[in-house]
């Protein structure tokens, strides 16, 4: 009885994502935007897809490989299937990766014959792994740039962002472990009403209730434990997550690309772990804030005017936001079936 209040909040977040994304056209220039959709170069839209292509393979081999350390070996095909219908839990979701874990753990569950906690640390360790990379090209990039370019003041924005990713991230991360037992019970409040609407939707998984969720999620931290022991597995997973986000900054150089421009690889580099700071903003896949984030950080950094910024990161997120979106939500129709 209660799904259509669930459905009428995720409606409001796309509203809401198709707000910002508005505001920012109107604040750049719908005009600029669409004069530069205008000048793009067909057959270099073919890199786009290459590279949007390139992210989903790789951070689907990178759960892959968790799933492996906790026991359930999984081909590629279906590892880009399950991982696929994932990112469209979670681009559907509001916060991203965290409203959307609780059905991409069902999917996982379904779909590879684990336990539902199995499913739930699986796709949690492959989260928390994404960071590890994140950080570090981002911190790597911008550290690169403020030795080798004089950008002034232009870089206290972009420095303000990368200080995010740089401390708030590790500080964020040590108080969550060294607080496991506080975590647990914080995180059960807050998951436990995605997760009995997951059970509503789907009704054939049992809905659980708020100590079933903090059991699941105990079982994340072992989950942790027992991948962070795996040294062969742990390095391969960050591999193929620094892989998945080295072919996003891939997307958005040849979304730039082709509309005309080029830029520095290394701020694309810096830009795409910035922008995924939009995921705390509780609209579906960060929906309009991180468009705002990556025309914020290449046109602060390049002199490529904003409005272009803006339309190649539309041409991105079509590749990595509408794509993954289909591919997945047609994954998931046939897992959940």
């Amino acid at each position: 009885m209660d799904t259509p209040v669930e459905t009428r909040s995720v409606v409001v977040g796309f509203l809401a994502g198709a707000l910002v994304t508005a505001l920012l056209l109107w604040v750049v220039g719908v005009g600029t935007v669409l004069d530069a959709l205008s000048r793009t170069h067909p057959r270099r839209l073919l890199l786009v897809a290459a590279a949007a292509a390139c992210w989903l393979v790789a951070w689907a081999l990178s759960l892959r490989t968790v799933l492996r350390v906790l026991g359930r070996d999984v081909s590629v095909p279906r590892a880009v299937a399950v991982y696929a219908s994932t990112a469209f839990a979670n681009n559907v979701t509001p916060f991203g990766q965290a409203g959307g874990e609780p059905f991409s753990a069902y999917l996982i569950s379904r779909e590879t014959d684990v336990e539902y906690g199995t499913g739930f640390a699986a796709i949690s360790s492959v989260d928390a792994l994404h960071f590890v990379p994140s950080l570090t090209l981002g911190v790597a990039g911008f550290g690169y740039l403020a030795a080798t370019a004089t950008l002034g003041d232009r870089l206290t924005l972009v420095a303000a962002a990368v200080a995010v990713l740089a401390v708030g991230l590790p500080v964020l991360v040590y108080l969550a472990w060294t607080n496991r037992e506080r975590v647990e019970r914080g995180v059960a409040r807050a998951v436990a009403p995605a997760a009995r609407l997951v059970g509503r939707v789907v009704p054939r998984i049992s809905t659980p209730d708020a100590d079933a969720v903090e059991a699941r999620v105990a079982e994340f931290f072992v989950a942790i434990d027992r991948v962070a022991a795996d040294r062969r597995g742990l390095l391969l997973a960050v591999g193929f997550s620094a892989l998945g986000w080295l072919a996003l900054a891939a997307s958005l150089w040849s979304s730039l690309y082709a509309l005309g421009y080029t830029i520095p690889f290394v701020v694309a580099l810096v830009a795409i772990p910035v922008g995924d700071l939009a995921a705390v903003v509780p609209i579906p896949g960060g929906l309009g804030g991180l468009e705002a984030l990556l025309v914020l950080v290449v046109s602060t950094l390049t002199p490529v005017p904003a409005g272009v910024v803006a339309a190649a990161a539309l041409v991105h997120r079509v590749a990595t936001y509408l794509f993954p979106m289909v591919l997945g939500g047609a994954a998931a129709a046939v897992i959940a079936d």
